[in-house]
This record gives C-alpha cells, sequence and structure tokens, in this order.
C-alpha cells in the first residue's frame, strides 16, 4: 500500500518506451518528406542523437518501422474520413463528405499519402497487421452503400455478369443478405476514383488543367461516384 499513487517500475518503462517509439516514428516521418519511404534506421538514429542499436531496441527492422507508420497513416486518414461524415445527412453527401475527409488529410500530409498510395516501397511486403487499418474508408464507404440499401435509396440498375460479377458476389455476402454484387463493385469504384482524384491532384496531373477551385472539381467527381453508386 505504500506505493499508493506511484506509477509502477513497470510502468514507467511502459510510458518511456511509448514516448520513444512515438519519438522514432515522428522522425522517420520528416524522413519521408526527403528521402520518401527510403527509410535508415541509422539515419533516424543519428538525428535522434543515439546510437542505432538504441533504435533497434524499438524496432527490430526498417520494415516493422515502415508497418508502424503505415498502420498510423491509415489509421489517420480513416479516422479523419470518418469525422468528416459525423453529423452529415443524406446518403450522396455522406460520400461526397468522406471524400472531403481524405482529400483534406492527404493535402496537408502528402508524404504520408504518398506511403500508403503511392509507389510500392522495393522490397517491403505488407503483414497482415496493416489490412485492417487499410480497409477503414474502403468500409466506410461501403457501410453508407448498405445504409442506403436497406432504406431503399438505391437507384436501380441492370445487374452485372461475367467472372468478376461472381467475384462480387462472395464479397456482397460479408455485408449482409440480398446486397447486389453490382452494388458492391461501384463502392469499391468510388473508392479507387477517390483514391486516383486525391493522387493526381497531389502528384500533379492537375497543373494547368484545374488550378483555381480543385475542391470543386473534387466533389464534382464524388458526386458523380455517388450516381453511379445510385444513392439517392
Amino acid at each position: 500500500m505504500w506505493h499508493t499513487g506511484r506509477m509502477s517500475a513497470s510502468g514507467v518503462r511502459a510510458r518511456v518506451r511509448a514516448e520513444m517509439t512515438e519519438e522514432i516514428k515522428t522522425v522517420a516521418r520528416r524522413h519521408l518528406a526527403t528521402d520518401g519511404a527510403n527509410l535508415s534506421l541509422r539515419a533516424v538514429a543519428r538525428d535522434m542523437g543515439m546510437a542505432s542499436s538504441a533504435v533497434y531496441r524499438y524496432f527490430a527492422s526498417r520494415d516493422e518501422l515502415l508497418t508502424a507508420m503505415i498502420i498510423d497513416a491509415y489509421d489517420a486518414v480513416g479516422a479523419a474520413a470518418e469525422r468528416a461524415e459525423k453529423g452529415v445527412e443524406g446518403y450522396p453527401d455522406r460520400l461526397v463528405a468522406v471524400g472531403h475527409g481524405v482529400r483534406d488529410w492527404a493535402l496537408a500530409d502528402p508524404h504520408r499519402w504518398a506511403l500508403i498510395y503511392g509507389s510500392p516501397v522495393p522490397g517491403y511486403q505488407a503483414p497482415q497487421d496493416t489490412v485492417g487499418p487499410a480497409t477503414r474508408v474502403i468500409f466506410q464507404i461501403a457501410g453508407i452503400m448498405r445504409d442506403a440499401y436497406t432504406a431503399g435509396r438505391i437507384a436501380e440498375r441492370d445487374p452485372i455478369t461475367g467472372r468478376y460479377a461472381d467475384e462480387l458476389a462472395a464479397v456482397a455476402e460479408q455485408f449482409g443478405p440480398g446486397i447486389p454484387p453490382r452494388l458492391v463493385g461501384a463502392a469499391i469504384a468510388a473508392f479507387i476514383q477517390l483514391c486516383g482524384a486525391v493522387s493526381a491532384e497531389l502528384f500533379g496531373q492537375l497543373n494547368n488543367s484545374i488550378d483555381d477551385d480543385r475542391r470543386g472539381f473534387f466533389e464534382f467527381q464524388m458526386r458523380g461516384a455517388a450516381d453511379f453508386i445510385g444513392l439517392r
């Protein structure tokens, strides 16, 4: 009882480890701006005034550090999308809000966007731990689609056929009974359009064509995606 109110030694160690882990990731994120995903634990250690062996106590390899940063980035953009949708009414407006949340996050942190949606890092294989965070925005869009379908607010469209339709049918089963494969495909296409629209803007494809009102053009694209899904 004498130590009531004091943090145990193990608690202090856990806190120090968590703080050091975050500091390493913060320094590594700065390297993204100059070196891309070509991270070096030695360079991170040098910037922190530490021996590289000390950094290896927290991250056993470059890939382990990359994984931690990738998970953080996916969770950050997912949280931004969820905040943007909160309180928005109307299914098309909810989809557009998600899009703006993703775009705003990407514009504020383009190097982290490039880490998760840019070119694959040579030699890096993403572990299973990244799957959940990576699908947050996808499942958010799917949730809007499912809510609209359940409420009868999806416009009728011709069913799809072909091998890809069979594959989408298997995916549709995860979202509830009776969800049309075409609807799942449209939701996936909306996510792809969202990512492509953001990347096109960040990586310069809109230069000298859409310069003054890129937000308006982005909304135009997201409204088109909502219409393609059939959201009403």
